[in-house]
């Protein structure tokens, strides 16, 4: 097995619009409709504050930034998405031809140096503008951060063996029947990386197709790009921002997880892109709306969690997690739905939540992403070169902040005061272990 590209050959940075996570393009078709005039704010945090960038790597992520703005969709781009995308609007695919970054005036970055010669220091970094201009911002500054870093500052490291690295943990996840996506797009070390994965995965995909011992299936990507790229249909369906901004826009928390709720089923149709995020303020507060009837008219009155095909968990502890899904859906009648778990996971870890959701009539499938794009080792000692942590999340709407409660106290973000403000007006207690974000990969 050898890879078929070498990094020389490829260039650096974002060079695609569609080098992004399909939900990044869902979310923005839904918030054209419903949400055109809105503005917001985004911020960037580093939950690795110990990983930090150096002066070079500063210059060098300032100028990939300032090259945002000379991308624009290509014909044959458009043409995939309308092949196999078809959920995605007209009206919303026309707007996406025509769309454009300007990082010039919706980007602030800054860096403030920890030593007098400011080797290394603290990134800030900012994004404002209407809500349907910026959306698609997020992804490509987390590739542009967590790029720059492995370029300037961890530099102790190479591609040698990660196409077959790829490979390998395929062919555990396909022997032991697991149903699984790359989703390792934010958190890659470069664009070669996450090619190599890919590659590796889809190689296994090939050589143990119709194999009787080997009864799991690599699904495809997250990256539209990558699908693209290698001919495949991209997957994902909606993040914690949908349901963030909505709550945030009219400072509606109550019944923004139904708000949220319809206006996809609106966007969409009922049952499409049906994959519903439980834990942007809770999984019990969504799940008292995920229980009620849907009002589309194609709905025929049942409640969401019948329509939708199935549940993410994102945070929390998936054993419990499972649990009360299971629960929630025999109070409602329901029986085989699909959970997709995407929490910082390997391949022990699936095989350990495959399980546990079998045991419960539940259907496993998984998001894979950091222990894909980002598994490498130092040259020098062999020790683990650790992935950044870092997330860009939505932090106002209409200038009203904008917050998300996780299952996970560690995974909490926004504004302190609006969160506690939040968890009272819900009745939100804290529940299950603190994780220490900062030492999520070691």
């Amino acid at each position: 097995m050898a890879a078929t590209s070498t990094p020389a050959a490829l260039p650096e940075g974002i060079f695609s619009i569609l080098d992004t996570d399909l939900y990044k393009l869902t979310m923005q078709c839904a918030v054209l409709k419903h949400y055109p005039d809105t503005n917001v704010t985004y911020h960037y945090t580093n939950r690795t504050p110990h990983l930090k960038l150096n002066r070079k790597a500063y210059d060098w992520l300032v100028v990939q930034i300032d090259k945002l703005a000379n991308i624009t969709l290509t014909d044959a781009e458009i043409e995939f998405l309308r092949d196999r995308c078809s959920y995605l609007s007209p009206t919303y695919l026309a707007y996406l031809q025509k769309f454009r970054f300007y990082p010039s005036s919706q980007v602030e970055i800054s860096f403030e140096g920890e030593s007098e010669e400011g080797d290394v220091g603290e990134v800030t970094l900012d994004v404002k503008g209407k809500w349907v201009e910026t959306i698609l911002y997020e992804i490509p500054l987390l590739v542009l951060v967590s790029e720059a870093y492995f370029r300037f500052v961890d530099t102790d490291w190479d591609y040698d063996g990660q196409f077959e690295r790829a490979y390998g943990k395929a062919e555990v996840l396909l022997k032991n029947g697991a149903a699984f996506t790359e989703f390792g797009t934010r958190r890659r070390r470069s664009y070669h990386a996450q090619d190599l994965v890919m590659q590796g995965l889809i190689k296994a995909g090939e050589d143990f197709n119709g194999n009787p011992e080997y009864t799991g299936k690599f699904n495809s990507s997250s990256n539209v790009h990558f699908c693209h790229r290698h001919n495949l249909n991209p997957v994902g369906t909606v993040a914690h921002e949908w349901f963030m901004g909505i709550a945030a826009e009219n400072n509606r928390y109550e019944d923004a997880s139904e708000q949220g709720l319809f206006k996809w089923t609106d966007t969409f149709g009922p049952g499409v892109l049906g994959i519903a995020l439980t834990d942007t303020f809770g999984t019990e507060e969504f799940l008292r709306a995920f229980a009620k009837p849907c009002p589309h008219p194609a709905a025929e009155g049942k409640p969401y969690a019948s329509i939708f095909s199935g549940i993410r968990q994102d945070s929390g502890d998936p054993e419990v997690y499972v649990k009360r899904i299971r629960e929630f859906y025999d109070n409602l009648g329901i029986q085989e739905k699909t959970v997709v778990f995407s929490d910082s996971l390997n391949t022990e870890l699936v095989l350990k939540y495959k399980a546990c959701a079998e045991r419960n009539g539940l259907i496993p499938s998984f998001g894979i992403g950091t222990y894909l794009t980002n598994d490498f080792n130092h040259k020098k000692d062999g020790s683990k070169s650790t992935p950044l942590n870092i997330v860009i999340k939505l932090s106002s709407a209409q200038g009203n902040a904008a917050v998300k409660i996780s299952d996970n106290i560690g995974k909490n973000t926004g504004d302190k005061a609006t969160v506690e403000m939040v968890k009272e007006r819900l009745g939100y207690t804290e529940s299950g272990k603190v994780v220490d974000e900062g030492k999520r990969w070691g």
